[in-house]
């Protein structure tokens, strides 16, 4: 391979708008390549893919209502007859819902889109990179997206981050291009990315967000006003694509659509800001649950600690040395450079989200790191290229050497965490790493064939740790609400204090709550699906029996929602059985105020609902922040007053049946 096909022909400072920007020279080698990267990650996200059923029930019950219903897919309701929506507005429920009414309700169907945005992701990073680091940086690049651990979680689970990596990824290409042309159009197709990853998951979308602005305004090839007019369309195009849904939801009466999950006012505003905002940041959220410290010590080694390092930090200190010595060599490019404009973006994006995720105070699950593989990625196969052009300089082996041996270091680091792999691999990634690095450090006077050599002895050693983390996690169910990639013996620290970790009912985290909300003695079976998802099966949920399915299936065309529940992974598992509504009383925690007692008694007098599921009430022991208690005296309500029945050792209330004939309200609501 000839070492000048491994970088980039294309001039890295367009001094025009105008200027056409011809494609780098495409070696025969590139293609077939490119194909074979995707293919092994196609390959690698599906394999044994239905193995964790319905994953996140939560979202699938969501999805199931979306594929019955308009209005729910439009608003992203948990159930089909709109009683409720998911805490997350609805774009990723969107792909979703669509697979579900092509392909019919399997763990096939709201899986296999996952899969799909994580090649997409991958093959974004590819060309964005490629375009001005070459195909070698862009192949690297991707594959360092691939094989990181929480990538091979995400892009096959059903939560909206793989959705969401992928918008943040196709905004950082949309920015570059941007750049590249100084074009208003490409500003507002970034815009319009960085909408619909707001409609994915609120805010987090907006981590990205400052250094793609600053990328713009210190590159693009024209004046200064333009540059801050073309960003200021790209933030209309962003407040369109995101504002045109919100507006109708705000501006609806709330009669006329479901309860806005996750909020104390029914406001998605509210909950935007609250619950899935600042709270986040201060841990101040109204309704959740955990609180205190139960969502991991806060600081700036947050993700190399614990379970966190093992899910994406294993190129971090490699990528951090690579971006510092590419700002150092682009220092003295004229203001208009490509590549430091690349470095601005994708730095931008690593560090900016690091801080968030280490520093916030409230919900913090290891998964959410996914959203830093790709800048991950980029940084390793923008910074290694951009070394191997200088290899004959002090500065570019130096960084070569250095990015290999903290690679090397801190993947034997990792690696130590876990008994799952013996000793062989973290002292072969060590030995090897450290060979190689000691080698490119004297690489002034190595011929193209053995320097190349050593560097693929370097990346392999680099990537060995991710892989067979990666590895281990497709081999793996992974259902419930946290999860968490790599060997079990790894996973430290996940979860919530004395709830079972991450694992199920007996994790590292100490004891679980015993039964989950419908075990044996109150409830169902606990879900046959395994995995390590799950806070003593509080955060899961259930499969039914078929018995529990045909009583609640019955005659169910006479109600609205066949059952009740407190808290929505409890309705979920009852939901996706049945495929029938079923209502999630308070929501995902069981505190919002959706129903209050007053509108529930309301739709019992109605007819509207038959069942109330019994043992459920939502976390229970867990302590709650605030929120509303309408939950627990919905239950208080149905216990006093109405007949419990045993169903395959399953306990409900039937709502049709009341105590003694006749149901007594709540001495404080009138009569």
């Amino acid at each position: 391979m000839d070492a000048m096909a491994l970088t980039s022909t294309r001039p890295s400072v367009v001094t025009a708008p105008s200027e056409v920007v011809p494609e780098p020279a495409n070696p025969a080698w590139v293609r077939p390549t490119l194909l074979a990267l995707l293919a092994a990650t196609l390959a690698l996200y599906t394999w044994n893919l239905t193995a964790s059923g319905w994953a996140n029930s939560f979202y699938t019950a969501a999805a199931q209502a979306g594929s019955e219903s308009w209005k729910a897919f439009f608003y992203g309701s948990f159930d089909a007859a709109n009683a409720i929506t998911v805490d997350k507005p609805p774009a990723s429920l969107w792909v979703m819902g669509i697979s579900v009414r092509l392909l019919g309700l399997s763990p096939f169907a709201i899986l296999f889109p996952q899969a799909l945005m994580g090649v997409a992701t991958v093959g974004v990073v590819f060309a964005t990179v490629r375009r001005h680091f070459g195909p070698a940086a862009g192949l690297l690049a991707g594959a360092v997206v691939a094989l990181t651990p929480v990538a091979a979680l995400m892009f096959r689970f059903n939560n909206p981050d793989a959705l969401l990596t992928l918008l943040m990824a196709l905004a950082a290409w949309a920015l570059m291009r941007a750049v590249e042309a100084a074009s208003a159009r490409w500003m507002a197709l970034v815009g319009v990315f960085i909408g619909l990853g707001f409609l994915t998951k609120t805010l987090q979308v907006l981590l990205v967000v400052p250094f793609l602005g600053i990328a713009y305004l210190v590159a693009a090839p024209t004046s200064l006003r333009r540059r801050i007019g073309h960003s200021l369309v790209g933030l209309g195009a962003a407040v369109l694509s995101a504002g045109w849904w919100v507006a109708i939801v705000e501006l609806l009466p709330a009669n006329a659509r479901p309860y806005i999950g996750g909020s104390q006012t029914n406001s998605f505003l509210e909950l935007t800001f609250g619950y899935n905002g600042l709270g986040r940041l201060s841990g101040e959220e109204a309704g959740s649950v955990g609180g205190g410290n139960g969502w991991g010590a806060t600081g700036l080694t947050r993700m190399f600690d614990g379970g966190v390092g093992g899910q994406v930090s294993w190129l971090i200190p490699s990528a951090l040395v690579l971006l510092v010595v590419g700002l150092f060599l682009r220092g003295r490019q004229p203001r208009t450079d490509l590549r430091r404009a690349a470095y601005l973006v994708w730095g931008g994006w690593l560090v900016v989200t690091m801080l968030v995720f280490s520093l916030m105070a409230g919900i913090f699950h290891e998964y959410y790191t996914v959203a830093l593989a790709p800048a991950i990625g980029a940084l390793v196969g923008m910074g290694a290229i951009e070394a191997w052009e200088r290899r004959g300089s002090w500065v570019g082996a130096a960084a070569l050497g250095l990015a290999t041996a903290t690679a090397a270091v801190w993947g034997f680091v990792l690696l130590s965490r876990t008994s799952a792999y013996g000793d062989w691999l973290r002292f072969g990634v060590l030995v090897v790493g450290l060979l190689a690095a000691f080698v490119l450090l004297g690489s002034r006077g190595l011929s193209v064939k053995v320097f190349t050599g050593v560097a693929v002895a370097a990346v392999v050693a680099g990537l060995a740790g991710p892989a067979a983390y990666s590895l281990t996690t497709v081999s793996e169910a992974h259902t419930g609400s946290i999860v968490m990639a790599g060997p079990a013996d790894a996973t430290r620290g996940g979860g919530l204090p004395g709830f079972g970790g991450a694992r199920g009912p007996q994790g590292p985290g100490g004891p679980g709550l015993g039964a989950p909300p419908f075990g044996r003695g109150g409830g169902f079976a606990p879900s046959p699906q395994g995995g390590r998802g799950g806070v003593g099966g509080l955060l899961d949920a259930s499969t039914p029996s078929t018995a529990v399915v045909a009583a609640l299936s019955e005659d169910a065309q006479s109600y609205t929602w066949v059952a009740a529940a407190v808290g929505s992974q409890s309705a979920a598992g009852l939901q996706i059985a049945t495929q029938l509504p079923v209502m999630a009383v308070g929501g995902f925690n069981g505190s919002d105020p959706s129903p209050t007692l007053e509108q529930f008694q309301q739709y019992v007098a109605d007819g509207r609902i038959h069942y109330f599921a019994g043992a459920g009430g939502g976390f229970g022991a867990m302590a709650q922040m605030g929120g509303s208690s309408a939950s627990s005296e919905i239950a208080a309500w149905v216990q006093e007053n109405f007949q419990s029945v045993t169903i395959d050792g399953t306990t409900f209330y039937d709502l049709t049946q009341p105590l003694n004939g006749q149901v007594v309200a709540d001495p404080g609501i009138a009569t």
